[in-house]
């Protein structure tokens, strides 16, 4: 199973096996990380999931879609490694990615 890291603001850490086809949203929720509200349940319908991805992982992560790109318009705080983790999906290549909990979602 694949694992995330979290880092908190504060770096606190917090790390998560997951499935295969989980996304990064599902896994934070599931698993009690701080920070990742989703309120959207996932629909790509807020920005109450935004996350950094660390920049070793942004390339393997894929770049945001359109609709991904427009929700990020109201993400706070938004940077290039932004990104709506309901829409980055695990699999065996994103093993041990490192994910970063913006300072406003602590």
């Amino acid at each position: 199973m694949p694992k995330i890291t979290f880092i908190a603001f504060d770096e606190t850490k917090y790390e998560v096996d997951t499935p295969n086809g989980t996304s990064v949203m599902e896994a934070a929720v599931k698993n009690g990380v701080p920070g990742i509200e989703a309120e959207c349940g996932g629909a790509c319908a807020c920005a109450t999931c935004h996350v950094y991805v660390d920049e070793d992982w942004q390339a393997k992560s894929g770049d945001p879609d359109a609709m991904e790109e427009d929700m990020l318009d109201f993400a706070q705080d938004a940077e290039p490694n932004s990104r709506l983790s309901c829409q980055v999906q695990m699999s065996d290549d994103l093993d041990g990615i490192v994910i970063r909990i913006p300072e406003f979602q602590a």
